[in-house]
């Protein structure tokens, strides 16, 4: 058994969502491409019928890392959210300059907050840095990744986002476990720092439809691709509302719907699902292209 096979089954033994990097590097391995932008090229996303991201495709099942780690010495991706972890990361200075490293803003940040670091599983990087993980909250909102929220050289990997796991390499530098212990809970003063801005209240989107049967068919429409979007599982929301505008694209080009009714529902579903803005515009903006191409008119 290769040593990458037993690190990625390591991983999962600790209920951490797995999947593979391109050998001695940071990059998925398959397919690296958004939902939205899926060719369909690649033969993995055709034989499932659908795209798959990394972040679907992370596992804990034995059988499917055993048969993806004897194929390729892969590296191994960690999907945070499905293993309900928080990876604090911090840097240190590049290019050889000197100043204060990730490790020291977080420092100083704790002692702002009155705490410390507590000991938590630990992981050194390929490039000198530090990985700190923590238990993702039980309660509250779902945390996101962060670039540079806490400090300079201090970034936070969570929903949507992954890290290089222990056992790889990158550019031939390995990461290597520095501390190895149950990972500890994410302190309150972090939660409360990365806890994301509550929503402003938001109207609920109004659309003008007729009391024909063709406009109770566009609203049915609408509240089934909506529902599609707000409950659908952490890894699938983007790929369920590419599916829901490429759905009211079609009503939107045989006349049934305007684009902007069709985009102010699917970005209110959005953000109840609690995807980001940008990624949400550009997903609608995809789908309703798409759909558009297939006009579907409803009768009267």
């Amino acid at each position: 058994m290769s040593d990458l096979l037993t690190a990625a089954l390591g991983h999962a033994e600790r209920g951490w969502h797995v999947f593979p990097l391109r050998p001695d590097d940071k990059r998925p391995a398959f397919p690296d491409h958004p939902a939205d932008q899926c060719t369909g090229r690649d033969r993995r996303c055709r034989t499932a019928g659908h795209h798959l991201g990394w972040e679907a495709r992370a596992t804990t099942d034995r059988d499917r890392i055993r048969r993806a780690w004897s194929v390729r010495p892969y590296g191994i991706g960690l999907a945070c959210g499905p293993s309900r972890l928080v990876v604090v990361d911090l840097d240190n200075p590049k290019d050889g300059t000197t100043g204060p490293t990730g490790l020291d803003t977080l420092a100083a940040l704790a002692a702002h907050h009155g705490a410390g670091i507590d000991p938590t599983y630990t992981v050194t990087t390929g490039g000198g840095g530090t990985h700190l993980y923590y238990r993702h909250p039980t309660e509250g909102p779902a945390l996101r990744n962060t670039a540079g929220t806490l400090g300079p050289l201090v970034d936070t990997r969570a929903h949507g986002g992954y890290v290089v796991a222990a056992g790889s390499t990158v550019a031939g530098r390995p990461y290597r476990v520095d501390l190895d212990t149950d990972p500890a809970p994410l302190p309150g003063w972090l939660v409360a720092l990365l806890a994301p801005a509550p929503l402003p209240p938001q109207r609920p989107v109004v659309v003008d439809l007729p009391t024909d049967r063709s406009g109770a068919y566009v609203r049915a429409a609408i509240s089934r691709e909506a529902d599609r979007v707000t409950t659908a599982p952490a890894g699938e929301r983007n790929r369920a509302l590419y599916i829901a505008a490429v759905a009211l694209g079609q009503l939107t080009a045989g006349g049934s719907l305007t684009e902007t009714d069709a985009s102010g529902v699917l970005e209110q579903a959005a953000a109840s699902a609690g995807l980001g803005s940008v990624e949400t515009a550009r997903t609608i903006r995809s789908g309703l292209a798409a759909g558009s191409k297939r006009p579907r008119q409803v009768a009267a």
